[in-house]
């Protein structure tokens, strides 16, 4: 009795075992890919912070975030083929992403400001635009390579600005967004869009400092937005936020977004300066012009 006693014990333990093992296996498998605002720069603890970790914890994922603060959709493309990127993609059950706003962003920001609100010129605009369509067309490529199976959230994206530089940055944000919405047309049941853009709106309490990146309150708005739409789909628990750790916003100094508000002026200035050179122009005969 004593030795089958033992097995039967040995038996139940190792049982116990599995069924816990199983459980923690079971566990859904979030990842989170892009930029600073994936990352969370807009706050000072981002990486207790941030929305992915509020969305991983109300629904108890096993989560990871392997954005990188100025990362752009080419960056995003080749972080796809680093070795714990790929790993992580391959056991991946849902996969966030926000990425798109460092392609307008970095390198040829005031060239592209001063085309759209003095020349009128949004071409450039568009180019951008048509890249980013075919690197996002890129990414969703290599991530079904690597899990045909994961749920792809890609977020659109929002305009933080105020001001004259609202609309050149609600021009780049339409273009994208509507690249976006193009992509999950022609692709359906590829990706599912969560309208980030939209929630945030254009309510400063929801953008940090720096006039770029979601604040403590933008942060819980887009994990809200994305616990709605998890929910939705049949893959949270819940919408209600659970948040292990208060957010805190960063400290940005003033003459930052001084800065920005000079910039903006002064590019809205030269426009009116230019539209009435042009206009007094047009009705001027160039002969006219060039003999006097």
């Amino acid at each position: 009795m004593k030795k089958l006693f033992s097995v039967v014990l040995a038996l139940v333990m190792c049982l116990s075992s599995f069924v816990t093992a199983s459980a923690v296996t079971d566990k859904p498998f979030y990842l989170v890919l892009g930029d600073s605002i994936a990352y969370g720069s807009g706050l000072g603890n981002p990486t207790e912070a941030c929305y992915g970790k509020i969305v991983a914890d109300t629904n108890g994922y096993e989560y990871v975030n392997y954005s990188v603060p100025g990362h752009t959709t080419t960056n995003l493309i080749a972080r796809l083929g680093q070795p714990e990127v790929v790993e992580a993609l391959q056991k991946s059950d849902i996969i966030s992403i926000s990425i798109g706003g460092n392609d307008f962003l970095l390198g040829n920001l005031m060239e592209l400001i001063f085309n759209a609100m003095v020349l009128k010129d949004y071409a450039p605009l568009d180019n951008i635009a048509a890249s980013f369509f075919e690197n996002f067309s890129t990414i969703v490529d290599i991530i079904n390579e690597h899990n045909p199976d994961a749920v792809i959230l890609m977020q659109t994206l929002y305009n933080p600005q105020s001001g004259y530089l609202r609309e050149p940055y609600q021009m780049a944000a339409d273009r994208l967004n509507a690249e976006i919405r193009r992509f999950a047309e022609e692709n359906p049941g590829k990706i599912v869009i969560v309208d980030v853009g939209t929630a945030l709106g254009d309510d400063p309490a929801n953008f940090a400092g720096d006039d770029i990146h979601p604040s403590a309150n933008g942060n819980m708005i887009i994990a809200q937005t994305v616990l709605d739409v998890l929910y939705e789909i049949g893959l949270g628990k819940t919408t209600i936020p659970v948040v292990s750790t208060p957010a805190t916003d960063i400290n940005i100094p003033s003459f930052f977004t001084a800065s920005l508000d000079i910039m903006g002026f002064a590019f809205n200035l030269m426009g009116y300066v230019y539209d009435f050179i042009t206009a007094i122009l047009t009705f001027i005969p160039v002969p006219y012009i060039i003999n006097n």
